[in-house]
């Protein structure tokens, strides 16, 4: 439920915010994502496969290998898969084509259940982000797949559905609102979309685990009472799209830490 601006309750909820803001901000210098990060660069560097081969030469759109600033710039149109992809969908790629790895076996556990041992998707997501930290996010809008990808994003973020009629606009399409003591950015404005699209992935006090964009969007669909969102489909790239190119011109702040 919101609040007027200026509302004692809407005060009681900002200093509460803050104290939230100031934990994490505490607990900042030790986040336990670099540890997350440290083994996702373990898996990037070891052989895997029938074709024993590493991730070091996966191509996520700077050229093989090369990771610094490359996150901040996807998803976009990669030739040789004839699509967009995102980060997650593009080391599936890599996994399968460098590796010689089946994609149902890659993608088969994507997320960690509470408190246990990160996947390896995970772990990646947390190394190739790292790379990019400080760079600024220029999701491209050339090609016109990419064009077509947000397009069809902005379509879903309003469509409304499922028992309770919501959309992603529900609670993120306008200002002031929150979820108990959580605000929730209003996705359509540069500003917020620059400071929520940089933070993802996060590592999730709350549940002991590194969290991406991937599973952003399929908790998303969760609670809104939508049907389960496919890890890697063309709809939650289409999402991840519109939201990206919204973000246009924010910082990568990755892997950061929430609650």
């Amino acid at each position: 439920m919101c609040c007027a601006v200026g509302s004692p309750l809407a005060m009681a909820q900002k200093t509460a915010e803050q104290g939230i803001q100031e934990y994490r901000d505490m607990l900042a210098d030790g986040n336990p994502a670099e540890l997350v990060e440290l083994r996702g660069e373990d898996i990037w560097k070891t052989p895997q496969g029938p074709k024993k081969a590493t991730l070091e030469q996966c191509d996520l759109g700077m050229g093989p290998g090369k990771l610094e600033g490359a996150v901040a710039k996807l998803p976009k149109f990669f030739p040789d898969a004839g699509k967009v992809m995102d980060v997650e969908s593009r080391l599936v790629y890599c996994m399968v084509n460098l590796q010689g790895r089946a994609e149902a076996d890659v993608t088969k556990k994507p997320y960690s259940g509470t408190a246990e041992k990160p996947t390896e998707m995970e772990s990646l997501v947390a190394y190739v982000y790292a790379q990019s930290r400080g760079a600024t996010i220029d999701v491209p809008q050339s090609h016109p797949e990419e064009r077509a990808a947000r397009a069809r994003g902005e379509k879903l973020f309003y469509y409304r559905g499922g028992p309770y009629d919501f959309s992603c606009a529900s609670c993120h399409g306008s200002d002031d609102k929150r979820i108990r003591l959580q605000g929730l950015p209003n996705l359509t404005k540069s500003g917020p979309a620059q400071a929520a699209f940089a933070a993802w992935p996060a590592y999730r006090v709350s549940q002991g685990a590194v969290r991406s964009m991937q599973w952003r969007m399929y908790d998303c669909f969760r609670q809104q009472r939508f049907p389960e969102l496919k890890f890697g489909s063309q709809a939650s790239i289409d999402l991840i799209t519109f939201l990206g190119v919204n973000a246009k011109g924010g910082t990568m702040q990755a892997t950061s830490l929430k609650r």
